[in-house]
């Protein structure tokens, strides 16, 4: 008997645009080739072509600021950190995925294929892409049909569903995108919902993640700051880079072949308003510094859909663990600064060990000063999470100062919070 012949993919033409499996996963490069074919379709309906309009058309939409923008997100210096970098995000993407496009065009003009079904006709609803005036009269006035518009409407709108997909993402290329036949349209309900909030309020690090499982796994899940998936891993970008310069709110994708199952990664205390308190006058001060320390991330089970972390800070034999999450918190609340200049001053100088192996988080009324020199990022990560996370900054001395361009200090100074509110604050 002949070996069982896996099933030929379906040839494009007709209404069918694509030969995407049921589900499946693709990077971004490979998700714009998928749809490419909408893109030759429209170039084919079009009795004039006109390939400079259509350029210009994608860079009026991925564009923030302009008319035909698909992200009216309004980016200034007193912006939430949050919109700063997707906003950056946004643009840097866009910029990418237009030249792409213009690589694409320029292929079309001499190598188009026809599709061996026939000609591609789509119907694709109208969702609110403003054309630029060119474009409107090159696809509903020389195309003689709807046929162009149809097509290039639906290509339009895929390319930007994936443009917001990858805005959660710091390492945007290589993240494994949910993919069915419909593209990427299973993200449009989740989109709806983060982009509302990131363009009305100051948007949660809750909500982000949230959107990055969507994209990655199309289903939700509870709410947390990071998740494991089928293959992989999403945590913030800081777990894996300089904690004063790596994006405070942006995700990365760590691929694990031995990953299995979805779970949501949460803090260990909700509230961390709750949590005992050393203050930083019970703390020793800083005599000779005890040498770089070491450090982990430690996954704990996976329970109901969730688990915890924690960064494991070693020290002569001796470990001292803080939770992840907290952590993280930590890194988002924190500022960053070059200088000493407006940093808040401080009553004295404690040792990084003494912070990690006090309990609780260290309540630094009078302010103090850590100096993390020449230690791990993880260790700074823990650092953070171990300091009452009010006024906190992160800065070096800058390359002037005589400790050289590479030193890093944290400075903390808590506000009088003796009326201090008892609910859980706003998540961010």
């Amino acid at each position: 008997m002949l070996p069982a012949q896996p099933p030929a993919a379906p040839a494009l033409g007709g209404s069918r645009w694509n030969t995407f499996p049921a589900t499946g996963s693709m990077t971004a490069r490979a998700f714009f080739t998928g749809v490419e074919p909408l893109l030759q379709g429209t170039v084919d309906a079009l009795r004039h072509p006109d390939f400079d309009v259509l350029r210009a058309q994608i860079h009026a939409t991925l564009g923030l600021g302009t008319r035909e923008t698909s992200l009216p997100l309004a980016i200034g210096p007193e912006s939430a950190s949050a919109a700063r970098e997707l906003g950056a995000q946004a643009e840097s993407i866009g910029g990418e995925l237009a030249s792409w496009t213009a690589e694409a065009l320029d292929r079309l003009r001499t190598r188009r294929t026809p599709p061996p079904a026939g000609p591609l006709v789509v119907r694709s609803h109208c969702y609110g892409h403003l054309l630029t005036h060119p474009a409107a009269r090159l696809l509903l006035d020389q195309a003689g049909d709807t046929v162009a518009m149809q097509l290039y409407n639906e290509w339009l709108h895929q390319i930007v569903l994936l443009r917001d997909a990858l805005l959660p993402f710091a390492d945007w290329r290589e993240v494994p995108l949910l993919v069915t036949p419909a593209g990427l349209r299973h993200t449009e309900q989740a989109r709806d919902r983060f982009l509302t909030e990131l363009l009305v309020r100051r948007i949660r690090h809750s909500s982000i993640v949230d959107f990055a499982r969507h994209v990655v796994t199309g289903a939700p899940g509870p709410a947390g700051y990071g998740f494991d998936t089928d293959g992989g891993t999403v945590l913030p970008a800081v777990v894996a880079g300089p904690p004063r310069t790596a994006p405070g709110h942006l995700l990365t994708w760590r691929p694990d072949p031995a990953a299995a199952g979805t779970a949501a990664y949460v803090a260990e205390l909700r509230d961390y308003y709750a949590a005992p308190r050393t203050p930083a006058e019970q703390l020793p001060p800083a005599t000779a510094a005890p040498g770089p320390l070491t450090a982990r991330v430690v996954t704990g089970p996976a329970v109901d859909g969730t688990r915890t972390a924690r960064i494991e800070v070693t020290h002569d034999g001796t470990t001292a663990p803080v939770d992840l999450g907290q952590a993280l918190r930590g890194h988002r609340f924190a500022h960053r600064r070059t200088t000493a200049a407006d940093a808040p001053a401080a009553d004295g100088t404690v040792d990084p060990w003494a912070v990690l192996r006090a309990p609780g988080l260290v309540s630094a009324r009078g302010g103090l000063t850590v100096d993390a020199t020449g230690q791990d990022d993880l260790v700074v990560l823990a650092l953070l999470g171990r300091l009452y996370p009010d006024h906190v900054v992160l800065r070096s001395p800058g390359p002037d100062a005589p400790d050289g361009p590479d030193g890093l200090f944290i400075e903390a100074r808590v506000q009088d919070d003796t009326n201090r509110p008892t609910a859980p604050p706003t998540a961010r």
